[in-house]
């Protein structure tokens, strides 16, 4: 139903290739002050801005600022998503997001607080359990900053991946394909394709890339079996903010005043690490989502065809 409703508004194939076109330029256009304000910095320290490599671009800045400046381009092209939507496809928020009739935002605060907490806790029985790869990293006046702007723009940020992803992307390749299947392969590989600029990637290696990937398999398999965004939606804003404010370190993409710092050696994250999140913690968090919501028809969701109503019984969502 979350993909066929998408045959109620305009869905030509060529609108959804104007739309990638628009949604990325807005998405380059947000990014002007962030490279501004690097070229600006680099210049005062006698640095060649097109020789500089990713993580130096990444921590040039104070930090506070660099996080709100990178953070501005997404928030650029949610509002480019949502034009799209609105404006070339006639398509409303609410038809973008979810299958219901309104947007269930228990189910987005369920998702957040849920694995916020969990979240939190996990990297708390890290930290206690290796004490001597952390750092107390509190610093008042510079927290307090981050977590209005951790507050206020990480959400801005994991929308906007979540809105082109596992909407407006699983939306318009379903209609196309007129599957399942192909939108949840193809969304979840470039998700995970797309963070392999990530400072991470160059640290852990390349098979950072399964917990990419992954994470985006499993936001897609809720989007799918759920109907909706909502739950996709406050899952990706729990994860990205709480580690944002909880920990940071020097070869990560968030470099964030944050309560901890990880001294740790990236190179010495274990291949188990990486696959632990994807292969036990998600398809736990499967479990009780498919409990509390009652999932069913496991196979019809995620692998069945997506049919077409006839034309005289379409109803454009204005």
């Amino acid at each position: 139903m979350y993909i066929a409703q998408v045959f109620n508004v305009l869905h030509d194939w060529w609108r959804y290739l104007i739309g990638v076109i628009l949604i990325i330029t807005a998405v380059v256009v947000g990014q002007i002050p962030f490279t501004a304000a690097v070229f600006v910095e680099a210049n005062k320290q006698d640095m060649n801005l097109f020789s500089l490599d990713e993580t130096t671009m990444m921590t040039l800045l104070e930090p506070n600022l660099n996080l709100f400046l990178m953070l501005l381009s997404f928030a650029a092209g949610l509002v480019g998503v949502i034009m799209v939507a609105k404006f070339l496809h006639r398509q409303s928020l609410t038809h973008l997001t979810t299958a219901r009739e309104k947007i269930d935002w228990k189910r987005v605060w369920f998702a957040f607080i849920f694995w916020g907490v969990v979240s939190t806790g996990l990297m708390l029985i890290d930290i206690l359990g290796n004490p001597e790869a952390y750092q107390w990293n509190f610093n008042l006046v510079p927290f307090i900053i981050l977590v209005v702007i951790a507050i206020v723009m990480i959400p801005l940020q994991t929308s906007f991946e979540e809105y082109l992803f596992r909407g407006y992307l699983m939306q318009g390749i379903g209609a196309l394909v007129k599957n399942k299947w192909v939108p949840l392969l193809f969304t979840s590989a470039v998700f995970g394709l797309l963070h392999i600029a990530n400072p991470e990637v160059e640290q852990l290696g390349p098979a950072i890339m399964i917990y990419y990937i992954g994470t985006g398999l499993f936001l897609g398999i809720i989007t799918l079996m759920d109907e909706g965004l909502e739950l996709a939606l406050g899952f990706h804003a729990a994860n990205n903010l709480f580690t944002a404010l909880l920990v940071t370190a020097d070869w990560t993409a968030f470099q964030t005043h944050s309560l901890y710092k990880d001294f740790s050696d990236p190179t010495e994250i274990g291949f188990m690490e990486i696959i632990v999140p994807v292969f036990i913690i998600f398809p736990i968090l499967l479990f009780i989502f498919a409990k509390k919501y009652k999932w069913t028809d496991w196979s019809g969701k995620l692998l069945g065809k997506v049919h077409e109503p006839l034309k005289e019984n379409y109803k454009v969502i204005e």
